[in-house]
């Protein structure tokens, strides 16, 4: 049985930051679609939709970016913190992008069109991206399966 005194209580740190990887690429892909989403702004809503789009594409790279801090300090400490770190990261995020939205939303250079158009295609398409890119590129360690090469050994 071993000791108190043998007996780690601290969190293993992670070194790996996979969580910052993605967010890291999401942001440079981000980068990348901003200027379409900008001339689709430019085009129908002029300069209030280039400042809209553009205020869009501002949130959904700090909404990554939060998003992988989050993740790497849920799994830090634990499963179960990290489920609540998810889980409560995520409504205070809404509540980030809600609370940079109310008090520009009556100005004269805010149009909600072109900001939504922004923030939900930018999001969501970069995140159905990644998500195809990482699933076909990763694969954890301990999921890889080596099987013996003489077919008797694969029976015991």
């Amino acid at each position: 049985m071993k000791g108190l005194s043998q007996l780690s209580f601290a969190a293993e740190v992670r070194t790996d930051a996979t969580e910052r990887e993605i967010a890291n690429h999401l942001v440079l892909q981000t980068a990348l679609v901003a200027p379409v989403m900008l001339a689709v702004g430019a085009i129908f809503w002029g300069l209030d939709g280039v400042a809209s789009a553009g205020w869009a594409l501002v949130l959904v790279a700090v909404n990554f970016f939060l998003g992988a801090a989050v993740i790497t300090w849920g799994a830090s400490i634990g499963p179960t913190a990290l489920f609540a770190a998810v889980m409560i990261g995520f409504v205070a995020r809404l509540g980030i992008i809600t609370g940079a939205v109310l008090p520009v939303r009556n100005t004269e250079w805010f149009e909600t069109v072109p900001f939504a158009i922004a923030l939900l295609v930018t999001h969501l398409g970069l995140l159905v991206i990644e998500t195809r890119r990482f699933s076909m590129s990763a694969q954890p360690p301990d999921e890889i399966h080596t099987y013996p090469m003489d077919p008797a050994e694969r029976c015991t």
